[in-house]
């Protein structure tokens, strides 16, 4: 290839399309668990989180419920992938062996929510959320008076499995977006990286974070993934209630589990009758939903 301003921009627009490729081919789970909120500047303020807004009957003034004090603050991160392509190379009209490459530097882009959400269900269990407890824990003190202990999670030493209700506008999961993946370039003649290394580079980056939203809409696990301790997790879910003492209606609708755990899960949820041939009274519960990025 001749190597000048024009066919170095066709270069780039061929980069830019396989690169977008990926993107768009990317299959993601991420906002089935985590409420997608645009940030606008380094960090974002949560002082909602731990509010569920509930109808009662109006008798005389209206009651309002002020913002929690202990909201929850996300700071916004950089992220980045970049890439080089020797001048040789596109001199030599071989550039196009990178195609596959930057169409998986797409694929990996659109791929970055999924693992900053999921894999935040696995550090649930050792992270503090916004009542300063971790969030999946035995101690959410629920009660405006009277402070009561409640247990999102039960225990056990096993690969991790999370049951959660991810139908409301809430969900358990922030995931929070800053600026959305860019694909650039340094192509210049003038670049250093072009004058000193013969090199042209691609990359593209972003910002944005994720983070825990509501604690009562999860629960977490490392027991053994059966009847007895889905039922369980089903029961603490279903029994939620807010500081005033009104049930939430929390329903779970998504069972989260690693590729360790997805027999036993499919077992679990997606065989209509048992081994003794009796119906599956938890056949399709739930959804089920197998992730790498939860351990």
């Amino acid at each position: 290839m001749l190597i000048n301003r024009g066919n170095l921009d066709n270069l780039f627009t061929g980069y830019k399309a396989a690169f977008a490729k990926g993107f768009q081919s990317a299959p993601t789970a991420w906002d089935k668990v985590a409420m997608k909120v645009p940030s606008t500047t380094k960090q974002e303020t949560y002082a909602w989180l731990g509010q569920f807004p509930k109808m009662r009957e109006w008798i005389g003034d209206r009651v309002i419920k002020g913002l929690a004090a202990n909201g929850m603050t996300i700071a916004n991160k950089d992220f980045e992938s970049t890439v080089s392509v020797s001048r040789n190379d596109v001199e030599d009209d071989t550039y196009g062996i990178f195609s596959p490459l930057m169409e998986e530097m797409g694929k990996s882009s659109a791929e970055l929510p999924d693992e900053l959400t999921f894999s935040l269900l696995t550090k649930g269990f050792t992270e503090k959320c916004y009542d300063g407890q971790y969030f999946f824990d035995t101690d959410h003190p629920v009660g405006e008076e009277n402070p009561v202990s409640v247990a999102n999670t039960d225990g056990g030493t096993g690969p991790a499995w999370f049951l959660l209700d991810t139908s409301r506008a809430f969900k358990p999961l922030i995931y929070q977006e800053r600026r959305k993946p860019d694909f650039v370039s340094k192509d210049d003649a003038r670049d250093d990286n072009v004058f000193f290394r013969k090199e042209y580079i691609y990359g593209v980056d972003s910002r944005g974070a994720a983070g825990f939203g509501l604690w009562q809409l999860a629960f977490g696990s490392k027991q053994t993934l059966d009847e007895a301790h889905y039922q369980a997790a089903r029961t603490a879910l279903q029994t939620q209630k807010g500081d005033s003492g009104r049930p939430l209606g929390v329903k779970p609708t998504l069972l989260v589990v690693s590729p360790a755990l997805e027999g036993t899960a499919i077992r679990l949820i997606k065989t209509p009758l048992l081994e003794n041939g009796q119906s599956n009274p938890w056949f399709n519960s739930v959804e089920v939903l197998v992730t790498q990025w939860v351990q």
